[in-house]
């Protein structure tokens, strides 16, 4: 059985201590096999931030972790940084990859770097991502859960983020379906939620699934949910994943499961 922990808009330099150390607990607890930070490790991409991300990442003890930038990763302040070198500190803790990949046997993720440093907090995606990530999920492994990685969300479920919705989300969204995605996840808007993606977009020929993550150690929440992670259960071959909430609990200072879904997958 393989375990993903997804963590997402951490937005160090906001964040809260004992949170950020519960969240520690909770993975050397569930022991996932990767671990994905999908996007906005800091709240404004100084290196201090990037260093107290990175330092956290090492801490969570997983065998792998995978991490992409999100917008707020990017100088918001600093235009000359952000315009001749708007990943410079991102890269220093994290590398110059921004778009890794994990494969185990029952596993296959795919990162998408959908950031764009002129749009402000806005993502795209470009037709040849969509074409790059199409073509990997061609070739997976029938057993694999196809999960793609995405910062900004590919679907909401409150008009008042519809503002937020990746660029380019449709047509990334029926390719990678059409290619065999069974998630595709991401944050940005700090709103935990799944979603079955065929069912609010007509003509998909299979089912894909959006899971959309809350903001991890961050006291910037929303609408008092608490922070939250996903944790994402599926062995090889199967025909159904488990996708669990967990939410920060300050009572007693650990991460509680929410709530608990069973994702039908087609093969």
């Amino acid at each position: 059985m393989s375990v993903l922990l997804q963590i997402s808009d951490t937005h160090f330099g906001t964040d809260q201590a004992p949170v950020v150390r519960a969240l520690i607990d909770f993975a050397h607890a569930s022991r996932p096999t990767v671990a994905v930070l999908s996007g906005d490790l800091t709240q404004r991409a100084r290196r201090s931030q990037f260093a107290a991300a990175r330092h956290f990442a090492d801490e969570l003890n997983t065998p792998r972790y995978l991490a992409i930038p999100g917008n707020h990763d990017i100088p918001l302040f600093n235009v000359f940084a952000r315009t001749l070198h708007p990943y410079a500190n991102y890269e220093r803790e994290f590398g110059t990859n921004l778009e890794p990949e994990f494969e185990s046997p029952s596993l296959l993720i795919v990162c998408v770097n959908t950031t764009r440093p002129s749009r402000h907090k806005d993502g795209e995606v470009s037709s040849a991502q969509v074409e790059r990530v199409a073509q990997r999920l061609r070739v997976a492994n029938r057993e694999q859960l196809r999960v793609v990685v995405t910062h900004q969300p590919v679907h909401v479920v409150r008009t008042s983020d519809i503002e937020n919705l990746l660029h380019g989300h449709e047509a990334a969204v029926r390719a990678w379906c059409a290619a065999g995605a069974d998630i595709i996840m991401g944050g940005h808007i700090h709103l935990p939620y799944v979603r079955e993606l065929s069912s609010h977009l007509s003509g998909l020929p299979r089912k894909t699934w959006a899971v959309q993550a809350g903001t991890a150690v961050s006291s910037r929440i929303r609408e008092n949910i608490p922070n939250s992670v996903n944790v994402i259960r599926h062995g090889a071959g199967d025909l159904a994943c488990s996708v669990e909430r967990w939410d920060y609990d300050a009572a007693d200072a650990r991460f509680k499961c929410f709530e608990q879904r069973r994702l039908e997958l087609e093969r």
